[in-house]
């Protein structure tokens, strides 16, 4: 196996909520690879669980930061590159939408629902992308999302999660044209089902684990592991012709016609 080394690399981590989060199995081999890393949280809910999770890697950095804020926003990529001296990697895996948005019809989402799921779950990466623009300047850089295939099938009660991810898809695309010409390179990974703390908000995900099991080629559901290692991948030099691209981590379940 080609080793990978972030050493000197550095790079900054929207989404961390608690240790099951896939953004956080990302963020450690990350940190494994030698890259240094700044981790946000959104309110002092949060912030206890994720400042125990990143005092074991040396050097991180903690930053409170609603992606809803473009104040806090600028202040936190400000700190970031003050403290990093740049960046080389940005992970974005940002989602919410109320949770009676994701029950009932989708034909009754109200406007505010929808902006919130929009505004929270795809704008926010076309808003964190344009920050650290400036900061991967002649150094090159690599940007990763976390999206699902409800972008492209119907989940019951997934609902504008489903169009948020749709339209988190088409950014990753447009984001990859546009910041090529940077070295900047620009994708997203779609994960099978996972138990987070975003997926247990979803009404019947425990026949969603079942069904995938039985119906994806390995015959199985995949591990926080293996999402993180194809994050790493995707981050890493192993993945420099890759762009624009949205690689399915899914053992297999996307191939799949019934």
């Amino acid at each position: 196996m080609v080793p990978i080394d972030l050493t000197g690399k550095t790079g900054i981590v929207f989404g961390v909520a608690n240790r099951r989060s896939l953004a956080w199995s990302i963020a450690q081999r990350l940190a494994d690879a030698g890259a240094r890393l700044a981790f946000t949280y959104q309110g002092e809910r949060l912030k206890e669980g994720v400042a125990d999770l990143t005092a074991s890697l040396p050097g991180s950095l903690l930053l409170e930061c609603d992606v809803n804020d473009d104040a806090q926003l600028d202040a936190v990529f400000q700190e970031a590159g003050r403290q990093l001296g740049g960046l080389d990697v940005l992970l974005h895996s940002v989602a919410f939408a109320r949770k009676e948005d994701l029950e009932g019809a989708f034909l009754d989402t109200p406007r505010e629902g929808f902006d919130v799921a929009l505004r929270t779950s795809a704008y926010s990466l076309l808003a964190t992308a344009r920050r650290a623009a400036p900061l991967m300047k002649d150094r090159g850089g690599a940007i990763l999302t976390l999206t699902f295939m409800a972008s492209q099938r119907v989940f019951m009660n997934y609902n504008v999660m489903g169009t948020a991810k749709a339209a988190l898809e088409q950014i990753v695309r447009q984001l990859a044209w546009e910041m090529g010409e940077s070295n900047v390179r620009v994708n997203a990974l779609s994960a099978g089902p996972i138990s987070t703390l975003s997926a247990r908000g979803i009404s019947g995900f425990t026949d969603m684990l079942e069904h995938h099991r039985s119906k994806a080629p390995l015959r199985r559901n995949i591990t926080a592991d293996e999402v993180g290692s194809a994050g790493l991948f995707l981050l890493s030099d192993l993945a420099s012709g890759i762009t624009g691209e949205v690689l399915h981590v899914d053992a297999g379940y996307n191939i799949m016609g019934i």
